[in-house]
């Protein structure tokens, strides 16, 4: 099992090496030593937990932990106050910001190790309820849900250097006389069967693709130019037809076939996210009415439109 990971912030390095000490064993440690460099190596290591001191000399703890919450790659962060102030307010203060626990100096190593263990447990079983909330069961895919969730950050986070982004669409041709012919135990197991060639397809750990619903997918594809989405989504045409999945009542091949809609703009903040899906699922059905079997891509602003088979 691969190791949680600590992230010690204070400013005196005898503090970082006392903490390191009693817990490298067991977790992956790093640490920083100041408020902004904190927030700089979370975003970084996106840690298990944050041990983080109060006092310190450009960002004190409380302002930390309040532009933790208030970041949404942070906010899910676990941290624990480490600081010397006995004061009731000042616990209050941490506790009411987000922080999850106090610790008190100097450190007591079997309460540390003891509410260190218990949060990063906490959190573990946290991540795997919210693994759950946004997997399909069927497929182990992303759900429809976190795939929306996922599409919203990724256009934020390129809308700040003007990049790339790229959806694709695409379903299952035919698929309602699949289930009739084969039954919906096959209508199934065809399903799981996409869901693994297009997890073949879309390779790169920053994609992100989903069982958009039904028979209908969709993928994710962060820093992706026309060009390279039109790759990617020939490359899932192959990949399913790979497959060689018996359909005798498609119009278009004797095995199972997709249709893939595509869609590619460059990220600003004043595109509306939802335009990627929509344009994605015109050109879905554009790829429909061409044939089906094949891809349709379109560029926001551009009135050309590329089917392929």
């Amino acid at each position: 099992m691969t190791k949680a990971r600590i992230l010690i912030v204070d400013d005196e390095i005898s503090n970082i090496e006392i903490m390191n000490a009693l817990l490298e064993d067991d977790y992956d440690i790093c640490f920083a030593t100041s408020g902004r460099q904190a927030i700089d190596t979370a975003r970084i290591a996106q840690p298990d937990l944050v041990l983080l001191d109060v006092l310190m000399p450009d960002l004190d703890g409380f302002e930390v932990c309040r532009q933790f919450k208030s970041d949404a790659m942070l906010v899910d962060i676990p941290v624990i106050f480490t600081t010397g102030l006995g004061d009731t307010e000042d616990e209050m203060r941490g506790l009411s910001l987000g922080a999850i626990d106090y610790v008190t100096k100097p450190i007591q190593p079997a309460i540390l190790r003891a509410r260190v263990g218990n949060h990063v447990e906490l959190k573990r079983l946290r991540d795997q309820l919210a693994a759950m909330a946004v997997t399909d069961a069927l497929t182990g895919l992303s759900n429809r849900r976190h795939l929306e969730r996922a599409l919203e950050t990724e256009a934020s986070r390129l809308s700040r250097s003007g990049e790339w982004l790229s959806v694709v669409m695409l379903d299952i041709d035919f698929f309602k006389q699949f289930n009739d012919t084969y039954g919906h135990p096959a209508g199934d197991r065809c399903i799981m069967m996409v869901g693994a060639a297009l997890t073949r397809a879309v390779k790169r750990a920053s994609d992100v693709s989903a069982r958009y619903g039904g028979e209908e997918f969709a993928c994710i594809l962060p820093g992706t130019d026309p060009h390279s989405a039109e790759l990617v989504a020939q490359e899932i045409l192959l990949q399913v037809q790979s497959l060689n999945i018996p359909h005798e009542m498609s119009q278009v091949s004797p095995f199972i076939t997709v249709s893939i809609g595509v869609a590619s703009a460059r990220c600003s903040s004043t595109m509306e996210v939802g335009r990627w899906i929509s344009e994605a699922d015109q050109q879905l059905y554009a790829a429909k009415r061409e044939g089906r079997n094949r891809m349709a891509l379109k560029q926001f602003g551009s009135e050309n439109a590329l089917c392929h088979p």
